[in-house]
């Protein structure tokens, strides 16, 4: 019984070290910033000199006009880019999902954009924007429209960041779908053909359920990415015109380093950390409930062969 015992604990001990290292390297920074969100603490002073204000810097961003219009952004932000995402990934995994010559180079040109360093995608896309000699305006100004203020206008430059972030990471969900697509189980696509279905039949009911395992996990880390983008926007807006495009992320970024307010940048931290746990909670949820559909799917296509 002790030799059971021992044997069944063996393997938990040899992963005790590395799982307290990565714990402890996980928790502290995460612990260290929720600490310092009680602070009045600037860069001058070391934490241990900083005033403890209890829950005054949560209490001030809920009547600070610019934390609210920053959390409003970012908000519109994330659910706008990442629904396009999820729409142009998906559909061009589902349309690329098939031996053609020459589709393994096209799909390889597909991921290239996600590979480039966001400073440069920033600046790449500042210049194509530039009201002048931009490749945008320079276009319209050929075909005799109007020159568009890009990113002087708040609306074109909200549109604008939107752009220049689908551009770049469409491609990892067009990756990570398409790996979803071509894992499918082949039992489950004879049986709907047998049954008589179409193609956009096939796609919405077989494929697309077998997905959204995938597609939910895939969403999940896209929106948690864009909840925390930060250089591309700083690169060409800074935020602007105004506050039109500043996103969290830059807002802290700024408490911290402009205002030297430390403390209010990490309570801003720990807002953002709580509502992407609430959303991360509830992905979690949801996706149990669709990997038990996908397996009653799997059974049905297997007992109807």
């Amino acid at each position: 019984m002790q030799t059971a015992n021992v044997n069944r604990l063996t393997p938990y001990l040899f992963l005790a070290p590395a799982a307290i290292v990565m714990g402890v390297a996980l928790l502290y920074p995460v612990g260290y910033m929720i600490y310092a969100s009680f602070l009045d603490w600037n860069p001058s002073q070391r934490i241990g000199e900083a005033e403890f204000v209890g829950l005054r810097n949560y209490t001030k961003l809920l009547t600070d006009e610019a934390f609210r219009e920053s959390f409003f952004v970012t908000l519109k932000f994330a659910s706008i880019v990442v629904s396009l995402e999820m729409l142009l990934g998906v559909g061009l995994a589902l349309l690329l999902d098939r031996n053609i010559r020459g589709m393994s180079t096209l799909r390889t040109l597909f991921i290239l954009p996600m590979m480039i360093a966001p400073i440069v995608v920033g600046l790449m896309w500042r210049y194509m924007y530039h009201p002048t000699v931009g490749i945008f305006n320079r276009t319209l100004k050929s075909w005799g429209f109007e020159p568009i203020p890009w990113l002087s206008d708040g609306s074109w430059a909200f549109a604008s960041v939107i752009i220049a972030d689908v551009w770049q990471w469409t491609p990892f969900i067009f990756i990570l779908s398409l790996a979803a697509l071509q894992s499918l189980p082949q039992s489950a696509m004879e049986a709907a053909r047998i049954d008589g279905a179409n193609g956009w039949q096939l796609i919405w009911f077989v494929k697309l359920p077998l997905m959204m395992p995938v597609l939910i996990v895939t969403l999940l880390l896209r929106l948690i990415d864009a909840f925390k983008v930060l250089e591309v926007i700083l690169v060409m807006t800074n935020g602007g015109p105004g506050l039109s495009t500043e996103i969290l992320s830059l807002r802290i970024s700024r408490t911290a380093s402009e205002f030297r307010e430390l403390g209010e940048a990490a309570a801003m931290s720990n807002y953002l950390l709580i509502l992407l746990m609430i959303l991360t909670a509830a992905m979690f949820l949801y996706n149990k409930a669709m990997e038990a559909r996908a397996a009653r799917l799997r059974a049905a296509a297997e007992a109807d062969l």
